[in-house]
């Protein structure tokens, strides 16, 4: 298809065109913006997420009270949509009534305007996704912990091994493919961002914010084509 200029309403007159839109692509100072953007954005985003769901299943996994209670509170984020998410950070982040500023505004004169400023769009846009998307990487990491075996810690402990040991020699060892499927599941979810962007900050201020799916969309839309918006699970 990506030789074609696609007639998606009847594929049969689709012409071939070959390199032609890529060609377009890398000429196109949009798209290397938006692919700027997506990859500032996994970057925020996806060692964020590794690091806190970690941290939350190393915690919940130990005997602690309520750990049923903590499970839930950690994941259930995850069940919301993301425009649910969306707008809910964006009350939080508001500069008149947010509950964000409402605290900084008795620490600091000047709170950041998050939405609005070309330097903060991106890191808020991100932490509600962290804050969003974490609870899967929790739970997914937790029940990798769960199956590692006491045996593997009780003789570390006889070894000497203190817990940042342990947790370097047998932990992540341990659950590096439970780690390795989380990273890329967050990676492929990172490049595919879409909804909160959209909701957050329709791509402003000034394109800092625009993301690869935003792009293709509107380009699909500018070409005239029957564009509709990407599926409600798009990240």
């Amino acid at each position: 298809m990506s030789l074609f200029d696609w007639n998606a309403i009847n594929p049969a007159q689709s012409e071939f065109i070959g390199l032609g839109n890529y060609a377009q692509l890398v000429n196109d100072p949009q798209f290397w913006n938006a692919l700027k953007n997506t990859g500032y954005f996994a970057l925020l985003t996806v060692p964020s997420i590794v690091v806190v769901a970690l941290g939350l299943a190393l915690g919940v996994n130990r005997d602690v009270k309520g750990k049923g209670l903590l499970r839930a509170v950690f994941f259930s984020p995850y069940i919301l949509t993301v425009s649910v998410t969306a707008l809910v950070w964006i009350d939080l982040y508001s500069t008149q009534y947010g509950m964000i500023n409402h605290y900084l505004g008795m620490i600091m004169a000047n709170p950041p305007q998050w939405l609005q400023s070309r330097l903060w769009a991106m890191p808020s846009i991100a932490m509600t996704t962290v804050w969003w998307l974490v609870g899967f990487s929790f739970v997914i990491l937790l029940a990798a912990r769960q199956s590692v075996p006491d045996y593997l810690y009780e003789a570390a402990k006889l070894d000497g091994a203190g817990t940042w040991r342990q947790f370097r020699d047998v932990t992540v060892p341990q659950i590096r493919h439970a780690i390795f499927f989380v990273v890329i599941i967050n990676l492929i979810w990172a490049f595919q961002v879409y909804g909160q962007p959209y909701v957050m900050t329709a791509g402003g201020p000034g394109q800092t914010t625009e993301t690869l799916v935003m792009y293709l969309y509107q380009s699909r839309s500018a070409s005239g084509a029957s564009a509709t918006p990407p599926p409600s699970g798009t990240c």
